[in-house]
């Protein structure tokens, strides 16, 4: 397949109730393993590749390493590949747009982008975030741009997340109209507002799957659900546990 035939069937893959599914890996061999055991697509995590290789999360992972592994995951496979690329590593609208064109000569067909400032509690303003999301764009025509708020993440108190719901919905139109073609809302579980913001969205919703089961999600409408850390978390454990168990 070629990349244009890779982005078509990926973004094809995002239907509203009848989700695709994204079991997220972190190198080369996590993605052999899910391709091998029947997934449609392919998506990293920003934590498990920083995990892998002994990073924090939020950017640690040099840019070159972040862009070598996922060549090496698209080579692995023959399915759509996504990757978690956090902000962008930089915040400049020139600065994001080299980036990206360099994720997407890797042959990866899409990525994350959130609007936290990396490695603060801040926020980029709407206005700034959808310039940012425009320069995402302008790399390449094909890319799957999925684009991300932390209003829900970064807010733990889930009473007060009924609350963010008009701001949210407020990005997640500017976003679209920036160029944007999903709108990602990790750390919301409440079904009702996860169904608000997939009626209100002008674009497919991605959740996260944490707190909610997959036939939750296809009730309320949403195209795309990731386990972003979680299954690096419960194989570092399995991990742990056969070494303790060893005699």
């Amino acid at each position: 397949m070629t990349y244009s035939d890779r982005a078509a069937a990926f973004a094809a893959l995002h239907q509203p109730g009848n989700p695709l599914v994204l079991y997220n890996i972190w190198d080369a061999g996590s993605a052999k393993a899910i391709a091998g055991a029947g997934a449609s697509a392919l998506a990293t995590g920003s934590f498990p590749v920083a995990a892998a290789q002994g990073f924090a999360d939020g950017e640690q992972v040099p840019l070159e390493f972040v862009l070598g592994n996922a060549e090496r995951i698209v080579a692995a496979t023959d399915l759509p590949v996504t990757i978690d690329f956090e902000g962008g590593y930089g915040r400049e609208p020139e600065q994001l747009t080299a980036n990206v064109k360099r994720l997407a000569a890797t042959g990866a067909v899409g990525l994350n982008f959130e609007d936290q400032v990396v490695g603060s509690n801040a926020f980029y303003s709407i206005d700034e975030q959808a310039r940012r999301v425009a320069a995402v764009r302008a790399a390449d025509a094909e890319l799957f741009v999925n684009a991300r708020t932390d209003l829900f993440l970064k807010e733990r108190d889930g009473t007060k997340h009924a609350a963010l719901l008009p701001e949210a919905l407020e990005r997640a139109a500017a976003y679209a109209e920036a160029g944007g073609n999903g709108f990602f809302v990790p750390g919301l579980s409440d079904p009702d507002l996860i169904a608000q913001v997939c009626a209100g969205s002008p674009v497919p919703v991605n959740t996260m799957m944490r707190g909610i089961t997959l036939e939750t999600a296809r009730q309320a409408g949403v195209a795309r659900c990731s386990y972003g850390p979680i299954p690096h978390a419960k194989l570092m454990q399995v991990l742990a546990e056969h070494f303790q168990s060893l005699e």
